[in-house]
């Protein structure tokens, strides 16, 4: 069986084609800057031999008639004709109260994810987007939606209520629904497998560290808090949304600096984060070299980052009631050691000991990085949330024959 995963942003589509049998990726890349000037595609074969396209791509649809159209072509395809596809795998990032796990899409899923644009407009829209696209471009296909906030509706009440007038939960849906879903699951089922152990007797904090970041309390293999919240601004910094925010900081600044409430968005989602605190770069390597050369910002933008995910590690554990298995994955939590020694030195009283020998320079790879005397387990897993899609996909589709 031959998949196809998709992940649509507002101007952007990431892909992956997959063969099921050996799980290996049949060809890959990504479709940039859709609606803008300057589109362009990265696409990589299985060979590991890359190719860069270049040409005006209006929309969605068009984007992924390109890229359908490489994945066919004889000089860079690798597959003879879009029959071969079963099936296609979408990443949708809002799912609400309503699904709690992936879903076949028909008329009333495709409704439903369309209700919750609202919770997620710079996401759900363009997830529609690739849906309809693959409709129109391969009919008939199977399509299946694979949901961000899923794995969190395992959370109690009373963690993922806010402390608002509960009739605007009940009107709007206000409450914290977590994000990264895909990723902790894979994660956190990886590490246990990786070591040996029965993910439904370990209390496990996952860390999924990048550009967009969240800490998730995971126990029996159940997610029961997690950082983020209506939206993925809320929790750790990022890098350029802001985290969590005294929401008197925002008024006070809408009211000196006369910012329109269009702009706020842009200011916590864009403009804040380690970007804003350090006035250099959202990228945690630029970050780094700075450090390095002497920059206070820099410096001190790294001990904030480090700070806020050591403070959700110390906050649940105290969930938990301890800490079996500590994970770091994502982009910064899978190459960062800096940040990793940053946020895992002096958990002792966790139980958890850093072995920085192990940690130092590792990169891309799932190992421990605890010591042998440490109580509990530090390890860095890495994430795969496409091959998730494509399992989740295979998984709904053999269910349906």
């Amino acid at each position: 069986m031959k998949i196809m995963v998709l992940n649509c942003g507002s101007s952007s589509i990431k892909y992956q084609l997959f063969n099921m049998e050996s799980k290996d990726v049949l060809a890959k890349g990504v479709l940039e800057k859709i609606g803008l000037q300057g589109s362009f595609m990265k696409h990589e074969k299985e060979s590991g031999e890359k190719c860069r396209f270049e040409g005006e791509v209006l929309d969605h649809q068009v984007g992924i008639e390109y890229i359908l159209g490489v994945l066919t072509s004889e000089k860079h395809g690798c597959i003879k004709s879009l029959d071969e596809i079963e099936a296609v795998g979408h990443r949708v990032v809002q799912g609400g109260e309503k699904f709690k796990d992936s879903v076949f899409i028909d008329e009333t899923v495709l409704d439903e994810i369309d209700k919750y644009c609202d919770l997620a407009p710079l996401h759900n829209p363009a997830n529609l987007k690739g849906i309809i696209a693959i409709r129109a471009l391969i009919p008939g296909i199977r399509q299946v939606a694979v949901f961000d906030t899923s794995f969190h509706q395992t959370m109690p009440d009373y963690a993922y209520m806010y402390g608002i007038p509960h009739s605007l939960y009940t009107k709007y849906g206000i409450r914290r629904y977590g994000f990264h879903g895909t990723s902790h699951r894979f994660v956190a089922k990886k590490a246990c497998d990786f070591l040996g152990v029965d993910i439904a007797e370990q209390r496990i904090i996952s860390c999924h560290l990048g550009n967009g970041a969240s800490v998730t309390a995971i126990n029996k293999g159940r997610s029961v808090d997690t950082s983020m919240g209506l939206t993925p601004v809320e929790g750790l910094i990022m890098g350029t949304r802001t985290g969590d925010l005294d929401l008197g900081v925002l008024t006070y600044i809408i009211d000196k600096e006369e910012i329109p409430l269009s702009s706020v968005n842009t200011l916590i989602n864009k403009q804040s984060g380690m970007l804003g605190i350090t006035g250099i770069s959202s990228d945690m390597r630029e970050i780094e070299l700075e450090a390095e050369k002497g920059n206070k910002r820099a410096t001190l933008g790294l001990q904030m980052y480090d700070y806020r995910v050591k403070k959700y590690i110390g906050s649940y554990a105290a969930v938990l009631g301890g800490v079996d298995i500590l994970i770091f994955t994502g982009g910064i939590g899978e190459n960062a050691d800096t940040t990793r020694r940053g946020v895992a030195s002096d958990l002792g009283f966790l139980g958890l000991e850093l072995d920085d020998t192990i940690n130092t320079g590792l990169r891309e790879t799932t190992k421990v990085i605890s010591t042998k005397e440490s109580k509990g387990i530090i390890i860095v897993v890495t994430t795969d949330e496409e091959l998730v899609i494509a399992e989740d996909t295979q998984r709904i589709i053999n269910e349906m024959n």
